[in-house]
């Protein structure tokens, strides 16, 4: 007997939602859950694009703009670190307000950026007022977390890796559609605004398309417990450590390549236009990839040789920086993009199986086990996100500085460099590293088994 379509209240509520019950999947489950996945990505999509915005604004800001390159550093800066603070409070929005009502608020909310850049873009303007705007922009960031907690909540276990790999990967790939949407402004001979007035009519139908295809889950509960005790947990802040590694280096990369190319390399605003967006492209592109190697390979395993390939990338940049050789740069730099995206796969991986693994080490067994490690995975995802954006503020206060210092971006590399090691000592020292020959027998032979899980989630 075909089961019954879920029941609806006012507001494109739907009470009942069983996606684990296959007959009810395979009957109005899976229809429902894909059409809101599709207007789910187009709405996250838009944010990302808008979030990053400003890394292709500050290109055609040119001398009469008055603006140093230090204070476009800082300004991307800003961005970034309002868009990594707001993922927090998103994470439990879905909960509160439900899914699709607030995809349509953070879908909505992404017009005020967006028409104020419109309306102050001009020569003239006060740096402390693109700095006020700039900030605006960074609730694009947000729409990241409460996307990907609504998509969650709407498949099954079995469809979940890749719904939200979709999801994310949609959401990632805003950051080159804007970049290339500028490379066509500029050659056409336009400015910013005309770039802003093609995204403002975008946002308001990606909102409208969320009202009237999207739907709220009232079986989604806030869980504010959990959010509590995921934050005593140190693996939720050894993971954020982890993440800003690897997303933090593709977020402040998606904002300073393109700055780093006009100051360091004096390319025009059009030739580095044609350049910045193929890293962010196939970085996006690539996360899925990171995930299916952390399957099939162990999350820790390819997080670890990730971080290798990460700070040897660096360094190669490093040295063509101070060679000031373009095509080298460029080339290694797209290698570095990949490699992000790669990690944010396999790091983001680890994260159920990390909990799983410390569920059964607190003796819990069977769904008991797999109830707790889910919990404690959701609510740890929005902190580790959130931090890991954090990574982005830290790119760009780097360059910042390196420029100021050094009139390049050398210096920042170094420090990159350095935080990639530390990254891979981290992951090597408690995801990895064998237990010592005189720990008791016992203790080691639990040690290694949790140790084997965390490498082969």
């Amino acid at each position: 007997m075909t089961p019954p379509a879920p029941t609806r209240r006012s507001g494109r509520w739907i009470e009942r939602w069983d996606p684990e019950d296959e007959a009810f999947w395979r009957a109005t489950g899976e229809r429902i859950a894909r059409r809101n996945l599709w207007f789910s990505v187009l709405c996250e999509h838009i944010g990302f694009s808008v979030w990053t915005m400003w890394s292709v604004l500050v290109l055609f800001m040119g001398p009469e703009y008055g603006l140093t390159p230090a204070d476009k550093f800082l300004l991307t800066s800003v961005v970034t670190l309002v868009g990594a603070v707001v993922r927090v409070p998103y994470t439990f929005a879905v909960a509160v307000f439900g899914g699709r009502n607030w995809t349509v608020v953070s879908a909505g909310l992404l017009l005020v950026p967006a028409v104020a850049a419109f309306l102050v873009m001009e020569p003239g303007t006060s740096f402390s007022t693109f700095l006020l705007v700039g900030l605006l922009a960074g609730v694009g960031g947000g729409n990241f977390a409460s996307s990907m907690t609504n998509i969650n909540a709407f498949f099954p276990l079995r469809r979940k890796g890749w719904a939200l790999g979709l999801n994310a990967g949609g959401g990632n790939i805003g950051v080159p559609v804007i970049q290339l949407a500028a490379l066509a402004v500029i050659g056409a001979g336009g400015g910013p605004r005309l770039l802003l007035g093609v995204y403002i009519p975008l946002i308001v139908v990606a909102a409208a398309c969320a009202a009237l295809f999207m739907d709220n889950l009232a079986t989604v509960r806030n869980d504010t417990g959990a959010a509590r005790d995921a934050a005593r947990q140190a693996h939720t802040w050894i993971m954020a450590l982890l993440y800003i590694g690897t997303f933090g280096s593709f977020i402040g990369y998606s904002f300073a390549f393109g700055q780093v190319l006009t100051n360091q390399f004096g390319r025009t605003p059009l030739q580095a236009a044609y350049l910045t967006f193929i890293g962010p492209l196939l970085g996006s592109l690539v996360r899925p990839v990171g995930g299916r190697l952390a399957d099939r390979y162990g999350g820790a395993r390819i997080t670890l040789w990730n971080y290798v390939a990460m700070a040897a990338a660096t360094a190669v940049l490093a040295a063509a920086s101070m060679r000031k050789s373009l095509p080298l740069f460029v080339c290694v730099f797209v290698v570095l993009f990949v490699l992000s995206g790669l990690g944010n796969g396999s790091a983001f991986k680890m994260i159920p199986g990390i909990f799983q693994a410390r569920a059964l080490a607190q003796g819990l067994t069977g769904e008991a086990a797999v109830a707790q490690g889910r919990r404690l995975s959701g609510a740890s995802m929005g902190l580790i996100g959130a931090v890991g954006a954090l990574g982005g503020v830290g790119i760009n206060l780097a360059f910042r500085q390196s420029f100021l210092s050094y009139g390049s971006g050398t210096g920042a590399f170094v420090a990159f460099l350095a935080y990639y090691g530390v990254c891979f000592a981290v992951t090597w020292a408690v995801y990895l590293r064998r237990p010592a020959g005189r720990v008791p027998a016992a203790a080691a032979a639990s040690e290694a088994e949790a140790r084997l899980g965390y490498a082969e989630v």
